[in-house]
């Protein structure tokens, strides 16, 4: 991939740019320009579990970078170049370069799923529930390349080929790529033994944490003596050009919803719903939003306009839910008005969806407090990744919001603009087919 994109930046700069006299230096510039993009935006980091979103956000930013070299060439070099030729050239190196890129991705995809190459061999160390949902990853996508040759375990069930003492003689009599092990069915001898033996034998090992355990790569340890001390590190939505690319997005879109439909809805939902209860037409509450910050969230008024405690969530078949109500609820149009606390700044279209005050600190003992405080660097959304995977209304057990906690983090630590878009999408098409937990 790195020979072939130079390939190109090279070959159409040939072509296209028209270096002249700058000839030689001017090709050393730009690819080394270009890898130094590259190796700063980790542009090749591309794994076989890797999401094409993930590429196309890469991608994107690559050629940006690039773009800025391109420019500043010229102004160092005091060199002018046609201008219809940095067009074509830089169009024609983006669009090369995505093809090599997709092309190579979804290739290795049907080679691996169709020809059976490119495989990795790997066996699972445990039964539990998340060992189980990884061996169902393995089984179920083909076109990622993992053969599953085992999974060992002293919990006996369907589809174990041996103990965990078993898995030694296994490993020392074939060859494996990856070891997974369920941390928390392992004593510390063993973990030390598959560790040696991982060593011995060049194998990939790696652990999988309790459900209820979120490992997040935004916690990092620092030491203050022998004292380890953990703080949040900056990840995708901590950096300041992402925040103004994700910000612009928010206004622009805002701003449609707001002209197009909003500008139209509430005289509209203004009747109807002093025809249906008497009461306000929009019900202000306050949430926590970034950095725990209170602010006062908008909602299109759904239930009767008495003083509600806000400690007691919304159930189904609330009495306290109006007629209109219901059918707002249901729709998800009762929350159209937090687009005017987007247009504040107070919220993002995309992101972790904000609790009840009250909530908050129940929530928190429940889940793993970093983890928690995480989801509070980031200003709340108005849709979410936890909405769309299900976790949305109603917190009735404590795998609800750990789950809620686990799919916000991961959208923090790996957004991009591409993942903002994807979400609306979906929360679009689960909107207009309804949800279970939309009351």
């Amino acid at each position: 991939m790195v020979f072939l994109d130079l390939l190109a930046v090279n070959i159409l700069a040939l072509h296209f740019v028209h270096l002249h006299e700058n000839y030689p230096i001017g090709h050393l510039y730009l690819s080394v320009s270009w890898m130094i993009t590259a190796l700063f935006i980790k542009f090749y980091e591309v794994y076989r579990f890797t999401k094409a979103t993930k590429i196309l956000s890469l991608w994107l930013s690559q050629i940006f970078f690039f773009m800025v070299a391109f420019y500043a060439f010229q102004g160092f070099f005091k060199v002018e170049f046609p201008s219809y030729g940095q067009v074509k050239y830089l169009f024609l190196l983006a669009f090369s370069t995505l093809l090599f890129k997709l092309a190579s991705f979804y290739l290795l995809r049907q080679f691996r799923a169709f020809l059976g190459g490119n495989k990795r061999e790997v066996i699972i160390i445990g039964n539990t529930k998340s060992s189980n949902q990884l061996a169902q990853f393995f089984n179920n996508k083909d076109e990622l390349g993992y053969r599953l040759k085992g999974i060992f375990s002293n919990k006996k069930s369907d589809g174990i080929s041996g103990s965990i003492e078993d898995s030694f003689a296994f490993l020392n009599k074939s060859h494996v790529d990856e070891i997974y092990c369920a941390i928390d069915e392992l004593t510390d001898k063993e973990i030390n033994q598959y560790v040696r033996l991982a060593d011995q034998k060049f194998y990939t090992l790696k652990f999988i944490p309790k459900q209820t355990t979120l490992i997040s790569q935004q916690l990092a340890t620092q030491y203050y003596g022998y004292l380890p001390v953990l703080s949040i590190r900056q990840g995708a939505l901590g950096q300041d050009h992402n925040k103004w690319v994700k910000r612009i997005f928010d206004i622009m879109f805002s701003s449609l919803v707001a002209i197009f439909i909003l500008s139209w809805l509430i005289p509209i939902l203004f009747i109807i719903i002093k025809i249906d209860s008497r009461g306000p037409l929009f019900h202000r509450h306050i949430r926590y939003g970034i950095n725990y910050q209170k602010f006062t969230c908008y909602k299109f008024r759904s239930m009767t306009h008495k003083k509600h405690d806000d400690s007691v969530q919304v159930k189904r078949n609330d009495t306290r839910v109006t007629r209109v109500g219901r059918f707002l609820r249901r729709t998800s149009i009762d929350e159209l008005p937090q687009f005017i606390n987007v247009l504040l700044g107070q919220m993002s279209v995309v992101g972790p969806r904000p609790h009840m005050v009250s909530f908050t600190e129940e929530y928190a003992k429940l889940t793993d407090k970093y983890n928690f405080l995480l989801r509070h660097t980031v200003k709340p959304g108005i849709t979410g990744l936890a909405q769309i995977k299900g976790y949305r209304g109603e917190v009735s057990s404590k795998e609800d919001i750990v789950n809620r906690v686990k799919y916000d983090n991961f959208y923090i630590e790996n957004w991009s603009i591409f993942l903002d878009i994807r979400i609306i999408a979906q929360t679009t098409i689960k909107i207009l087919i309804g949800q279970e937990k939309a009351y």
